[in-house]
């Protein structure tokens, strides 16, 4: 029914009401012109497929800085979706502003202070604070969580840039001349990578001069694990996709959120080709017709990076789709990258079934790590036992440990696998940072527990942590020293958590937000905390509201003086 078929209605409110007119337009949101315009630009000739959803609202961000509600209407009937579900994927996202009806528009330009652990340690709250006092008119300052440069902490990001080891002047001077745009590192590029012989065996294996079971030999032989933190045996993983019936997909990890983590930035900022050739490698062994690649948004270089890389790739092979994430943690979790690609909330999904057997667009789907592909190439072409010969304290391999906080040379140190923080240390970082010692460590980013400096000489490692309620995860080190309270950090980081839980399920998103309260009171309640703690760990759907709590219990477990202190 048109506005032009809308009669009078008598109305039966009471008699003699007399005739009053219907409103004289249709129900429902009415999609504004100029916005349907501006949203058919921006989307060109591209499909307009559910699973491009992020996808084109990032293209809205970019281009006016906020998502209006009149744009949100706009894309939902350009892509025939309701409005309730582009609202709903836009609102989920910490990098899309979604300004509703009524509100003032978002200012130009956007600065976010990072003020996870590290960069708290190292002056960012105090960065955030002058920031937004000092900023001026048509400037927005914002907390922002971790942003995966830790080791050149405090940083703020402007626009797009990155300013490291931030202060109040750099940032501003920075924004004033304008520079909005992510500087690109130096790297090694296509050309120079074949001329060292890169994608040598990717042709080889193509050609069937490589099979597929001596991929896979090596991969066992060297016990590659996952090295985005759950540490799942590399060679079984494929296997296990290439187990199940075809037609198969492939997903690509490269979502590192974890506060401290920082080396699939370093990896594919310095060498991408590297971790290109591993990829297609196992997109060939699983026989997967489709990869994507999922890079976070706080790493505008490597999609740059990537996406010129990738245009330099020669022809063949399986169809690469680069996609890029928008400001959510849950989504390294392998479920929750999933179903962001897919255009949705990043909401962990139940298993199982597993990703394997169920994954994207309901395929079977193989997903790693950025750094476990960058080592195929190596592992194969060097043997299982060049891998194996590397290692301390009886472990064997090489890991990537992400060093940051008070040490003198902070960054991605590659060291062998089993080596103490201690080693660490003194060995690869010059020392602790003058006028600071060792008072306690994360020995695997937020989630990973605190351990005192008393305990540092265990091996770090896979297997090596559990017992004393830590893990290694992904390897990200963060170092603190007389100068830092354990309890402060270990309320930075459960108030990380509780920013980042998708809310999906009760156990983490009451718990976090809960224990976030009781730890901020000057006396904490032990039983109610290790209850809450406990509640979490047994209840939570996925990874971040089971581990939530490992800093909270290392606290009390192992810093009993200021816990004590803090009890009385």
């Amino acid at each position: 029914m048109t506005v032009h078929d809308v009669h009078e209605v008598r109305s039966f409110e009471h008699p003699g009401a007399g005739r009053r007119k219907a409103k004289a337009t249709p129900k429902g949101r009415q999609i504004d012109p100029t916005a349907a315009h501006d949203v058919e630009q921006l989307l060109g000739d591209r499909p307009r497929r559910r699973d491009l959803l992020i996808e084109f609202l990032h293209l809205i961000q970019d281009k006016y800085h906020q998502i209006s509600a009149a744009h949100l209407a706009a894309l939902a009937d350009e892509m025939k979706l309701s409005f309730a579900e582009v609202f709903e994927t836009a609102t989920f996202y910490a990098h899309f502003d979604v300004v509703k009806e009524g509100q003032p528009d978002v200012a130009p330009l956007t600065i976010r202070v990072c003020d996870s652990l590290t960069c708290a340690m190292l002056g960012g709250e105090k960065l955030l604070e002058q920031l937004q006092d000092s900023a001026g008119p048509g400037i927005r300052v914002v907390r922002a969580p971790c942003v995966g440069r830790c080791d050149t902490a405090p940083v703020a990001e402007v626009g797009h840039n990155f300013v490291d080891q931030a202060t109040v002047e750099s940032v501003l001077a920075t924004a004033k001349a304008g520079e909005t745009h992510a500087h690109l590192p130096d790297y090694v590029g296509y050309n120079a990578y074949v001329a060292g012989g890169g994608y040598r065996l990717l042709n080889r294996l193509r050609a069937g001069d490589v099979s597929n079971d001596e991929i896979l030999k090596a991969l066992d032989n060297a016990s590659l694990r996952g090295l985005g933190g759950a540490g799942f045996p590399t060679g079984r993983k494929w296997r296990a996709v290439l187990g199940e019936p075809g037609p198969r997909l492939m997903a690509v990890n490269g979502d590192e959120g974890e506060p401290g983590t920082i080396k699939d930035r370093y990896y594919l900022e310095t060498d991408p080709h590297r971790f290109l050739e591993g990829m297609l490698i196992g997109a060939h062994v699983v026989e997967a017709a489709d990869v994507y690649v999922y890079i976070r948004d706080e790493y505008p270089a490597v999609r740059e990076i990537l996406a010129r890389e990738i245009a330099k790739l020669p022809a063949g092979g399986p169809r690469l789709h680069l996609r890029r994430g928008a400001g959510a943690y849950i989504c390294g979790e392998e479920s929750s990258l999933l179903e962001s690609i897919e255009g949705k909330r990043g909401l962990p999904r139940h298993k199982p079934p597993y990703p394997f057997q169920v994954g994207l667009f309901g395929l079977p789907t193989l997903i790693n790590n950025v750094e476990t592909l960058w080592w195929v190439r190596d592992i194969v072409e060097k043997g299982a036992d060049w891998w194996k010969s590397h290692g301390r304290n009886e472990r064997q391999g090489l890991r990537s440990y992400s060093v940051s906080g008070r040490v003198k040379n902070p960054g991605v140190k590659l060291a062998p696998a089993g080596i103490t923080v201690r080693e660490l240390i003194d060995e690869y970082c010059g020392g602790m940072a003058d006028g600071h010692t060792l008072h306690a460590y994360l020995p695997g980013g937020a989630s990973g527990g605190i351990l005192p400096a008393t305990m540092d000489d265990i091996p770090l490692d896979f297997g090596t942590l559990e017992k004393y309620g830590c893990f290694i995860g992904s390897a990200a080190i963060v170092i603190l020293s007389q100068a830092d309270s354990v309890k402060a950090a270990a309320l930075n980081l459960m108030r990380f958590f509780e920013d980042e839980s998708c809310g999906q399920c009760t156990p983490c998103r009451v718990g976090t937000q809960k224990a976030a309260m009781l730890m901020e009171r000057p006396v904490w309640n032990r039983a109610l905390l290790e209850e809450l703690g406990q509640a979490m760990r047994d209840a939570s759907i996925c990874g971040l509201g089971q581990a939530a709590s490992n800093p909270l219990s290392s606290v009390i477990k192992y810093f009993p003086d200021e816990f004590k202190e803090a009890a009385e």
